[in-house]
């Protein structure tokens, strides 16, 4: 029996004056899949993302999340609903330590909110905080540098870092923008096993974007391949390979 559909985008298109970024895209991912997607550089996936968490509105077409409809929504909103997400180009607060990097991701989730927990309002509630943060640091390997600054960490240990900040917010739905990029082959090898153990013990949903074609097809359960802002194939890994319009547009002979 197939699980549920979780996220239902239906004809999601963005228009930057008389550019198309995403034109009338439709997908379903179904609840605890990780779903792949793959193009060539200004295929439109980070648009799709954007359109997904709110940071960019849709020009027409529509998103739903269970049963709510996420159109329009802030990113603010959208976190709140359960959908968080990771950048392309990484977005930390760089002045921070780690610990507070996660620690303030939490407050999107607690019921004092950011400025009580910073002025120490609910002590209770801020050590739980605390707690939670440590936890996630070290599910990513980097409890014993929890009070560095993250501007000083690698590019690997910050993608890892807004994995732990991303999962800080308890979302159904982790969206993942390019998480092997700056890793060498050892760590991207790594990253498949520890996309799946955090799938399976938070009990998540996840897509991924991602260029390193050999870890996706080993990592996803489905792929679905963007060109020029349109999807031309949805499908299990080894269909998606074999089809003709996704070789000519990126995989190549």
């Amino acid at each position: 029996m197939e699980a549920p559909v979780l996220l239902d985008a239906r004809q999601l298109t963005r228009r930057f004056g008389g550019l198309v970024a995403v034109n009338a895209v439709s997908f379903e991912v179904r609840r605890g899949e990780i779903f792949g997607l793959i193009g060539p550089n200004g295929a439109g996936k980070t648009t799709l993302f954007n359109l997904m968490t709110g940071l960019t509105p849709p020009s027409s077409g529509s998103l739903n999340f269970g049963n709510q409809n996420m159109t329009g929504l802030s990113p603010h909103q959208v976190a709140a609903s359960g959908i968080s997400r990771t950048f392309q180009n990484i977005r930390l607060f760089g002045p921070l330590t780690a610990l507070e990097n996660v620690k303030i991701a939490q407050h999107a989730r607690t019921r004092a909110g950011l400025w009580a927990g910073v002025f120490g309002r609910d002590k209770a509630e801020e050590r739980r905080v605390e707690l939670r943060a440590w936890e996630l640091l070290d599910l990513v390997g980097l409890s014993d540098r929890a009070g560095e600054q993250a501007a000083n960490f690698s590019y690997g240990d910050q993608r890892r870092l807004e994995i732990a900040r991303a999962l800080a917010t308890q979302p159904r739905v982790l969206l993942l923008d390019e998480p092997a990029a700056g890793m060498n082959t050892a760590e991207k090898g790594a990253l498949t096993s520890f996309i799946r153990e955090v799938r399976d013990r938070f009990d998540l949903t996840v897509m991924v974007i991602e260029h390193h074609v050999p870890l996706v097809m080993n990592l996803c359960d489905r792929v679905a391949v963007l060109n020029f802002g349109e999807l031309i194939a949805v499908g299990d890994p080894a269909s998606v390979q074999r089809d003709p319009k996704v070789i000519e547009a990126y995989l190549g002979s």
